[in-house]
């Protein structure tokens, strides 16, 4: 498992393309593999599982002092590929594309695999600290509660899917979804905002070949971008506004941990305010 000591908003000024891309980017899908990265900033663990053989297991690393992952943690997974199937404690669960899954406090066991080893499935995972159980629970996009947002004319109509939040899947601090943009629509978050209450982490997908998203983070006097391609990922601080543009339409998994839950509890920034 790898870990990140992730800069603050004073060091964050002076970084280069590579150091910001260093700290904050991350890159973990990999053919036959199951990578894990464990950030400081409020101790979320991201990770991604792509089994193209034998079934992959999420076991537990010296970095968490635990005999199983789940021992003090809770977990959202996301498939952004082709079907495949998880195990938690015996229990499976068939994952389309686009299906979530919530696994709970004390699960001792998790395992990956794809229908199609040729095809794999690809599952992103995502992670904080846990006080309390909440039961395992699957989520298909026919579950989610939609929100629709933007407008063609500002280039950020989208939709987005809640899986794990107050009304939707329980948990204990995580709060987890997705948001489509439309065709033709490539503005996500802007005007953008913080919340000093939570950190945020973007996984974006479904990125077209030859097409990149620009995505914007620091503070709202002090920004900065990262080219994000296929299945990448961004660690956003809570002192961080994070936004992006793409060269076409894309899709990106949000996930939160912090203080609260609140899915509107966010501090807005206006467009005259950025710099």
């Amino acid at each position: 498992m790898e870990i990140r000591y992730s800069a603050d908003q004073v060091r964050f000024k002076r970084m280069t393309t590579d150091e910001i891309r260093d700290n904050f980017l991350v890159d973990m899908f990999e053919d036959g593999k199951l990578n894990m990265l464990y950030s400081e900033v409020d101790r979320v663990i991201v990770g991604a599982a792509v089994p193209t053989g034998e079934k992959l297991i999420l076991a537990s690393a010296k970095e968490l002092a635990s005999d199983y992952f789940c021992e003090r943690r809770e977990l959202g997974i996301l498939n952004t590929g082709a079907k495949g199937y998880v195990v938690v404690d015996g229990q499976k669960y068939d994952m389309e594309n686009r299906d979530g899954l919530y696994v709970g406090l004390g699960s001792k066991t998790i395992g990956f695999t794809s229908e199609n080893n040729d095809d794999p499935a690809c599952f992103y995972l995502i992670s904080y600290p846990a006080h309390k159980a909440y039961p395992t629970a699957h989520a298909k996009k026919t579950d989610a509660e939609v929100t629709e947002l933007g407008a063609d004319k500002t280039s950020n109509k989208r939709k987005i899917y809640k899986y794990i939040h107050p009304e939707g899947i329980q948990s204990a601090q995580l709060v987890m979804g997705f948001t489509e943009m439309e065709s033709g629509n490539v503005w996500n978050t802007m005007p953008p905002h913080t919340h000093e209450r939570r950190m945020e982490v973007y996984m974006y997908f479904d990125i077209p070949q030859d097409n990149v998203v620009f995505h914007f983070m620091g503070k709202p006097q002090e920004t900065r971008h990262i080219v994000i391609r296929n299945r990448q990922a961004v660690i956003s601080p809570s002192w961080s506004i994070h936004s992006g543009a793409g060269t076409s339409n894309y899709t990106f998994i949000w996930g939160m941990g912090g203080e609260n839950q609140a899915f509107g509890d966010m501090d807005h920034i206006t467009i005259e305010d950025l710099k």
